[in-house]
């Protein structure tokens, strides 16, 4: 089943001139590295968390682990919206990504939690727990933007 019927088709996720500010700007290429550095940083850590969970053991590895993956996603959230600068006019909230903007914040204000939950001194067993939750949100994340991906991909199939 198509995803959309001739009679309503389906809004293009760029204007002409959009895709090429997109393909022209270094920000682009800083993301396509970026975000799945961000994922690969993001399975490690998990993996740490649990094992942490599970055996009481590698708190510290856990905690780099988790810091690391804020600073990536801090470090993406900033070039991201650069990215959105350059190609949409707007630093955030453009509307081919709004929703993946405002879900992006709560990833943020749970990694943040984190810090908070880190640096105050609270109980290990909150720290991973709030890491957690911070990780199911990126993920549902990540999917936004990788179904985003795909649109981009259509969108130029359906161009040529």
């Amino acid at each position: 089943m198509q995803p959309t019927s001739p009679a309503t088709p389906r809004r293009r996720l760029y204007t002409e001139e959009q895709r090429a500010r997109r393909d022209a700007t270094r920000w682009t290429l800083v993301q396509a590295i970026l975000a799945p550095l961000q994922f690969a940083v993001f399975a490690v850590s998990l993996g740490l968390v649990l094992w942490y969970l599970a055996t009481g053991e590698g708190y510290t590895a856990a905690t780099v682990s988790i810091l690391l993956k804020t600073l990536i996603l801090y470090t993406i959230m900033v070039t991201g919206a650069i990215w959105e600068k350059v190609v949409f006019g707007q630093y955030l909230f453009a509307p081919a990504f709004f929703w993946e903007d405002v879900f992006s914040f709560g990833v943020i204000a749970l990694h943040t939690a984190y810090l908070w939950a880190l640096f105050t001194g609270q109980p290990h067993g909150l720290q991973m727990g709030i890491a957690l939750a911070a990780y199911a949100t990126y993920v549902i994340n990540a999917g936004q933007f990788l179904w985003k991906l795909r649109m981009a991909r259509l969108d130029m199939e359906a161009a040529r």
